[in-house]
């Protein structure tokens, strides 16, 4: 069984600053890539960032310049520094991790922690 748990989000004035943390446990081989998603009220879910086993990182267009991920592959967490947060910034961010288990690659996902930026 495996298990993504995020921690770290809660309520912050815009412009303040966030750290999520992700961390993964359980049966698998390794992981291969981890990212974080969002979802706000009304909206589908979308890529924040990602980072891959090789450190490379990806980040979405209104992350860039506000937000960093890093992760610790020794340890199977990940984390998203957010600065500069805005309103638009509310959601539920969850973690997601794609993962060899028994052989296969699969993609697990976080039960998702709040974060509410007031104006």
């Amino acid at each position: 069984q495996v298990q993504l748990v995020e921690s770290g989000g809660g309520l912050v004035q815009a412009g303040g600053s966030l750290r999520l943390s992700c961390a993964a446990s359980g049966s698998f081989r390794s992981i291969n890539s981890m990212a974080w998603y969002r979802q706000g009220p009304g909206n589908e879910r979308e890529m924040v960032a990602s980072v891959t086993t090789g450190d490379s990182i990806e980040l979405a267009d209104f992350a860039k310049g506000r937000f960093s991920i890093s992760r610790d592959s020794a340890m199977n967490t990940m984390s998203l520094q957010m600065d500069s947060l805005k309103p638009e910034d509310t959601a539920v961010y969850y973690c997601a991790a794609v993962m060899v288990v028994v052989g296969n690659l699969e993609t697990y996902w976080g039960q998702g922690t709040q974060v509410t930026v007031s104006s």
